[in-house]
């Protein structure tokens, strides 16, 4: 067990991948069998879930919306029950399968800020990831998301993109605005679906980012994203060796 938990936060334009190499990061940390894994989907559309092989039930939106639902209608208990009731809903909203824990944020059903709600779940996910060596964090293009709603601290923070312009520049939007919007200790950018070694000579990347590596265009990841198909059980590619690389150079290490 790590000393404290090593939180990789996955952000990007919509449609570069973030998904797939979120799942591809899971299935690489937990190739070491002591290593503890929480894998949280912070996009709506909770896609990480099928790509982890596992059926997502209760979000934390439904959580919280109950709460929300219970103060307005004057059902609410005292704090010190709702607190340990909301404890015990976000433990029981996990999903489980070996050593990976899986828990959905969902999509917000009510307008308005509800911010004491926020930020009692947010310290409970925050309490939660104690217990685990990794964290890994698919998050929604920006990275305002992962801070309101998820966490405000993150180890590492990933940004990821294809080759397209549009793609680079919302990875320095993004890279510019989580200055202050999150707290982390390393950034890394990994380019998504290369077709050969010769496009990155034309790629600009970003100067305020570094880049950490760069995946192949990969058959099989594609075949098993428009299939739905569970990436922790594919055969060992050129893309998930790819990921690999990347994790040892955005880290010390990968253990």
């Amino acid at each position: 067990m790590l000393d404290k938990p090593r939180v990789i936060a996955v952000c990007g334009k919509g449609g570069v991948g973030k998904t797939s190499i979120s799942a591809m990061i899971v299935r690489e940390v937990l190739k070491q069998p002591e290593n503890k894994v929480l894998a949280v989907d912070a996009d709506p559309a909770v896609g990480l879930a099928p790509a982890l092989g596992i059926l997502a039930g209760r979000t934390v939106d439904d959580i919280r919306n109950d709460l929300i639902r219970r103060v307005e209608s004057g059902q609410a208990a005292g704090k010190a029950e709702m607190l340990a009731m909301l404890d015990y809903e976000m433990f029981s909203a996990l999903e489980e399968k070996k050593n990976l824990a899986f828990l959905a944020i969902g999509r917000p059903e009510k307008e308005g800020c509800y911010c004491q709600v926020n930020h009692i779940l947010k310290e409970i996910i925050g309490s939660m990831a104690q217990s685990f060596d990794f964290v890994v964090i698919d998050g929604e293009a920006g990275i305002e998301q992962v801070n309101r709603r998820v966490m405000e601290n993150v180890t590492h923070l990933v940004l990821v993109s294809d080759s397209s312009a549009r793609g680079l520049n919302v990875v320095k939007t993004i890279l510019t605005v989580s200055e202050n919007a999150i707290s982390y200790d390393h950034a890394g950018l990994i380019l998504n679906r290369i077709r050969q070694a010769s496009e990155l000579e034309s790629i600009q990347v970003p100067g305020e980012v570094n880049l950490t590596g760069w995946i192949p265009e990969d058959d099989l990841i594609r075949i098993a994203d428009t299939s739905g198909d569970n990436l922790l059980d594919i055969a060992e590619c050129a893309a998930t060796k790819a990921v690999h690389a990347c994790l040892n150079n955005l880290m010390e290490n990968v253990k």
